[in-house]
């Protein structure tokens, strides 16, 4: 795969020098080697939020405070890229018949029409609903990896961490199991995609929307228990749900599901891999795997969201115009020494240990109990039925950037 840096954008009039730095969240070459080493090294070495010319240019922000403050700052700091007046105009432009262009709802929009699409989400990703899940999920992971334990090694992302939580994603949402690999193949497109193509993006979301339309239809008609059959018996506004907000829920639920967990699956089961003595301790102690699942998680933070400026505002010294770009680094704000003391050390009794992993704010991810269950049930199996595994020395872990780091390929060994 080639990792040639994007081309430089020019340096905006209101950005000094002193705050850029020259980062690529998609091709550094620190990054691809091990993300979260070199993200310790911006944490030294950059300002706190810089400026980058990769990607269009845009802004970073790597603290805990700084990322704090404009996750919670909406009025700022916008998930709206293209503007609600300018989409539903868009949308109102579009020849009679014209494929509609799906947005992923609710992430692309901010409160209060935020609020009034998350508001009805809240129910299917519940605790309550998500527990119920917790058999189904130590079922199909004890299967996983039953089916690899006999060779003595794997290829780890490709036979446990896509298809865990992939599968249960599909049968949460009511998708065929047999399309898993179209829909990872059409999901992977999206993300390596590059941050500034909204044409491209509103062609992939498309792409999306198409590849799960017959099953919305049929949900509408013959309902069952899943998600797709509960989501259109919800009211927006106290309106019916359209297959518009189907298709635009969908193509969201679709990306998170089918993406973000597994690679915070691999960056896990490396943590593990490269320490046996916590294997031991977990091992001996399986009541910890909670703690030691959420000390993981900022340990090893993967997701990137955006936004963009939609006033004149100032975050930790840096002055941002509308327009401008900015990525919330959380892998970095988890990673930051002012919160949280010696922060590359997992510690399994560190106090305070509110990390942000899953965002912060009305944003905050809606997924969120069902990616802690799926990790803390992978570890619970891994850890009870395999040997003490590690990484294969002859096939070092390769790592991609973008909005979503993670681990491509991981080979672990174990003694059979």
């Amino acid at each position: 795969m080639d990792h040639a840096l994007s081309p430089a954008a020019p340096q905006p009039a209101h950005v000094p020098d002193a705050l850029v730095y020259d980062f690529d969240i998609h091709a550094d070459p620190g990054l691809l080697d091990d993300p979260h080493v070199r993200i310790m090294d911006l944490l030294r070495n950059a300002p706190p939020v810089f400026w980058t010319p990769r990607n269009g240019g845009g802004w970073m922000v790597l603290t805990h405070a700084a990322n704090y403050e404009a996750s919670r700052d909406t009025e700022a700091f916008s998930s709206e890229f293209v503007p609600q007046d300018k989409m539903k105009a868009l949308l109102a432009s579009l020849p009679p018949g014209a494929p509609h262009i799906p947005q992923p709802i609710p992430i692309t929009l901010d409160p209060p029409e935020h609020t009034k699409y998350r508001q009805p989400l809240q129910k299917v990703f519940s605790p309550k609903t998500i527990s119920a899940l917790r058999d189904s999920i130590r079922e199909l992971a004890g299967d996983l990896i039953e089916a690899i334990k006999p060779d003595g090694r794997c290829e780890f992302m490709s036979a446990v961490a896509e298809p865990l939580p992939v599968q249960v994603f599909l049968k949460m949402l009511g998708l065929p199991l047999d399309r898993l690999p179209e829909y990872r193949a059409i999901v992977k497109e999206h993300m390596e995609a590059i941050d500034g193509d909204r044409e491209g993006s509103m062609r992939r979301l498309q792409t999306i929307a198409a590849a799960m339309r017959d099953t919305l239809l049929d949900r509408r008609d013959n309902p069952r228990d899943d998600i797709i059959s509960m989501l259109w018996k919800l009211e927006i506004d106290g309106q019916p749900t359209t297959l518009a907000d189907m298709e635009n829920y969908g193509v969201l639920l679709f990306i998170a599901g089918l993406d973000t967990v597994m690679n915070g699956m691999g960056l896990a089961m490396r943590g593990l891999a490269v320490d046996t003595d916590l294997q031991r301790k977990l091992r001996a102690e399986p009541k910890l795997i909670a703690e030691a699942a959420e000390e993981m998680l900022r340990r090893y933070t993967f997701t990137v969201p955006m936004r963009v400026v939609k006033r004149p505002v100032e975050l930790s010294g840096a002055k941002m115009m509308p327009g401008d770009m900015v990525k919330l680094f959380l892998p970095a704000a988890d990673l930051d020494a002012k919160e949280f003391p010696q922060p590359d050390v997992y510690d399994l009794d560190r106090e305070n240990n509110v990390h942000i992993a899953f965002g912060v704010g009305p944003h905050r991810c809606l997924g969120s109990h069902l990616a802690r269950v799926e990790l803390q049930v992978l570890y619970e199996e891994m850890l009870a039925r395999m040997p003490e595994f590690r990484l294969d020395p002859d096939h070092p872990p390769v790592f991609h950037g973008g909005h979503v780091i993670g681990i491509e390929s991981m080979h672990l060994v174990w003694d059979v």
